[in-house]
């Protein structure tokens, strides 16, 4: 029995046992939490295992805010704040670790952990809740201050940095707590200076309302039930609900910017880029003053629709030589005092070739003069041959062809093509994209083609003449054909009918397109509940906009998409310019505000949609669909393997200060079309 026991025994190592799912826990602190009349500088909190600060400058903050950041040590177990500034007198401090403070070795988070103390004879409880939201595309703001003032001058933003704050956690929700009773008014900032006060470049949002904190009491009951499913206890608790705990804030960019030359540079011996720091409503005045002699009309402009990037083509041959040229420019610049002011620099452009292109160049050149060399010399070789009634062998004369065929290759070309060729969707435009500016289109060689059964016809009144897309970009014209279901067209452009500004010519182009049947797209008929203006964006899978349709009379229809999967996003116009307009804090103006379809589209082809869209009805901060969400929590692996692991009929408890927040937006003038009071109760147990 011995020798057998011995032969099953293995040596083997001890498990380590279950993983650990458990956040840090607090055992002690110094001072206690909620001390009154402290006196020191420095706070302690021992947990019961070792911890790290993860991502410290981003999620740890001080309120009210010091003047010098305290120093943050962790050793071990333990947490270290030591304050450098003196502390204020009768004051409630918090320190905000926000999901910062994890074990060492499972990173398991302590969420939403803060400390208070005071250094008076009370301490401050009150507090508010809610989330910040980005305007444009309800993107949750992660990590962002929020904060009051009491002062509710308007200018207090600007002057004065905020006297409460926090930050807010992975899905853009926020508490801030230890609040005096008050009025308020509430910001959010994202703040890039760091000096908890607004500036014009940096991200905000702001309530219009005056915020008052407050708490309420309420009653719950929970039972408890013997093994046999009998009612053994019913345990009644009080609790308190801090409001207002549903705040929404709307994070938006001014969009402001100082204007001022920011880039000039040559970037080709034709071409002059100029880059300001903020859009202007028109091009700014050139004079030429190197080299004097010059074209009047010496370039064609490239530029973005706010002229804040252009691009000089340079037309005149004089000019392009010239290694350095020089203009005064006459624009709008921002003065010390923030305004516009009509200014004139002079700026100079120089320009060199790079030394691979010159050497490029050079192997090019001498390449063309051997070939060159060598036609002469065959073209000599076969002139005395015919003198005595004979002909080149086969090869020779081959290589004469290739030679000449050669040089008549290396002659620049104006290159041409089509933006979108061979199978086109129905009503999109025939665009030609050339890579320099474009002198004339010559209509007699421009030629369209629609097939009728198996023969070529001429498009009914002829081919229409190509124009500029827009003027911003003279290098892509596009032909007014509305193109047809089910149909095939043929585009041909003659050799030497396209002319660009340097006077190159383009090959011959033909091209056949072939337009979809009806039968290969989905169409989508949508009933909405708004009253005011309002247009809606199609999105791919990028959020990137594929179409715009406008909303009349409660409803808009997005006819002839392709099969695929897409998502809607709805804006309120409310000046009706088709666009989606940013707020502005002087003027008290919010941004336009923006809806989501919550649910994914996967279209397919010959198939119609038809849906009711209620606006208001699923949770603003929950109508973003999680496939195109970008802010998303952080997801450790551990959290993941926890949630696969747990009940699905397990509720965890909530904090105290619940925000109270979960499905509780619709963006309806910031209320709730829900009971709160009884989703509070839910949230709060």
């Amino acid at each position: 029995m011995g020798l057998l026991l011995m032969a099953c025994a293995s040596i083997g190592s001890p498990e380590g046992g279950p993983r650990d799912y458990t956040p840090p826990q607090v055992v002690k602190t110094s001072p206690e939490p909620g001390a009154l009349n402290f006196k020191g500088n420095k706070v302690e909190i021992t947990f019961d295992e070792i911890i790290n600060i993860k991502d410290q400058q981003k999620k740890v903050i001080i309120s009210p805010a010091p003047k010098t950041m305290p120093l943050i040590r962790t050793v071990g177990k333990k947490i270290t704040v030591e304050f450098r500034d003196e502390l204020e007198e009768n004051t409630t401090y918090v320190i905000d670790f926000s999901n910062a403070i994890e074990d060492n070795n499972e990173s398991n988070q302590l969420d939403g952990y803060t400390f208070a103390f005071s250094t008076g004879d009370q301490i401050d409880t009150l507090a508010v809740s809610g989330i910040v939201l980005r305007a444009n595309d309800l993107e949750p703001m992660q990590h962002v201050i929020v904060g009051l003032h009491s002062n509710l001058d308007d200018t207090a933003f600007t002057r004065l940095p905020l006297e409460r704050v926090s930050r807010t956690n992975d899905l853009g929700k926020f508490t801030i707590r230890n609040l005096k009773p008050g009025n308020y008014h509430v910001f959010a900032l994202n703040d890039v200076d760091g000096d908890y006060r607004m500036a014009r470049t940096e991200d905000i949002a702001f309530l219009d309302e005056i915020v008052v904190p407050s708490t309420s009491e309420y009653t719950s009951q929970d039972t408890v039930f013997t093994f046999d499913r009998r009612v053994d206890t019913v345990m009644t608790a009080t609790h308190t609900l801090y409001l207002p705990n549903d705040l929404l804030l709307n994070m938006f960019n001014e969009g402001y910017r100082s204007h001022y030359i920011k880039q000039t540079s040559r970037p080709a011996d034709n071409k002059l880029y100029m880059l300001f720091g903020a859009p202007n409503d028109s091009l700014p005045a050139l004079e030429v003053l190197r080299p004097a002699e010059h074209q009047q009309d010496w370039y064609r402009v490239e530029r973005t629709t706010d002229n804040d990037s252009l691009f000089y083509w340079i037309t005149d041959s004089a000019m392009i030589k010239t290694d350095t040229i020089i203009v005064a420019m006459t624009y709008l610049r921002t003065d010390t005092a923030d305004q516009l002011q009509q200014v004139t620099d002079t700026i100079r452009f120089g320009y060199r070739k790079p030394t691979a292109q010159i050497k490029e160049e050079e192997k090019k050149a001498k390449e063309k003069e051997e070939r060159a060399k060598r036609l002469t010399q065959l073209l000599e070789k076969q002139e005395k041959a015919a003198t005595l009634g004979k002909e080149l062998d086969e090869g020779e004369l081959e290589e004469i062809k290739e030679l000449q065929r050669t040089d008549l290759n290396d002659v620049p070309k104006l290159k041409m093509e089509l933006v979108k060729s061979g199978t086109i969707d129905v009503g999109d435009s025939i665009i030609l994209k050339f890579d320099t500016p474009i002198a004339n289109i010559d209509p007699a060689g421009v030629h369209l083609e629609i097939k009728r059964d198996t023969l070529w016809q001429p498009y009914p009144g002829g081919a229409p003449q190509f124009r500029q897309v827009d003027d911003c970009n003279p290098m892509r014209y596009w032909m007014p054909v509305t193109t047809l279901p089910d149909s095939t067209y043929r585009l041909t452009i003659d050799s030497a009918a396209v002319i660009s500004a340097y006077g190159l010519t383009c090959d011959q182009l033909s091209k056949e397109l072939k337009v979809r049947g009806l039968e290969e797209y989905a169409n989508l008929y949508f009933k909405v509940n708004i009253k005011d203006s309002a247009f809606v964006e199609l999105l791919g899978s990028s959020e990137k906009t594929v179409r715009t349709v406008t909303v009349n009379d409660n409803s808009f229809e997005l006819l002839n998409v392709p099969p695929g999967t897409y998502y809607l996003r709805l804006t309120i116009d409310k000046n009706g310019n088709g666009m989606w307009d940013t707020g502005n804090y002087n003027s008290h103006l919010q941004p336009e505000e923006v809806y989501y379809y919550p649910k994914k589209l996967k279209l397919r082809r010959n198939w119609d949609l038809d849906e009711n869209w209620n606006i208001y009805e699923t949770a603003l901060d929950l109508q973003k669909p999680e496939d195109i969400k970008r802010n998303k929590p952080e997801q450790a692996k551990n959290k993941v393997e926890k949630k696969q692991n747990q009940n699905s009929d397990e509720e965890e408890e909530d904090d105290e200060f619940s925000t109270g927040i979960t499905n509780s937006y619709t963006g309806d003038k910031y209320n709730d079309s829900k009971n709160r009071r009884g989703n509070n109760r839910r949230l709060n147990r």
